[in-house]
């Protein structure tokens, strides 16, 4: 429970959103991805956690498109962010059915709470990978380390939800 409000937190208080968060390559290939899991009858809670790192990604493009345009104003990178992740409604709206069940502290539909999750997971482990890399004296570790650590970090998140999912029991986070 700590690590979830330690994500929330980092996401309150994230300062300037990072550049450049994923290439547009790979951002149509999750995209992609997230329908066939879905056909293949991969759990609705893996699958959020791929849709919100996904519309993450979405959501950082959109930050880089409003600096381009000089687009600024107090709080834009927040709400893009959180305009972008609730997206997900328009996306699966009339494919699941909203059954909120207690999760935690909160009371949410297990996909949603999966999506948020896959947001905070995204965000925290960019920002774990800008902090290596300063510490690191401005360079990664090995090559595609900026890819690795949020896919791993998002495959870890899928391996808990799958194996602990959160559709089945009300109480599998506790």
């Amino acid at each position: 429970m700590s690590l979830i409000l330690a994500f929330l937190a980092a996401v309150i208080y994230s300062g300037k959103a990072l550049a450049n968060p994923a290439c547009a390559v790979c951002t149509v290939a999750v995209g992609a991805s997230l329908e066939i899991a879905r056909k293949l009858g991969v759990d609705d809670s893996v699958v959020g956690v791929w849709a919100g790192a996904f519309l993450t990604l979405l959501g950082f493009w959109l930050i880089k498109w409003f600096d381009k345009k000089g687009w600024n104003f107090k709080g834009r990178d927040f709400w893009l962010i959180i305009i972008s992740v609730a997206m997900i409604g328009f996306v699966y709206i009339s494919e699941i059915e909203y059954t909120a069940k207690p999760i935690l502290i909160f009371y949410l539909d297990p996909f949603l709470f999966s999506v948020i999750i896959g947001m905070l997971v995204l965000i925290g482990s960019s920002e774990f990978y800008q902090w290596m890399k300063a510490h690191n004296g401005g360079h990664a570790h090995f090559p595609f380390e900026k890819v690795v650590v949020p896919l791993v970090a998002l495959v870890l998140a899928s391996l808990y939800f799958y194996y602990f999912p959160i559709g089945n029991t009300a109480d599998a986070l506790l």
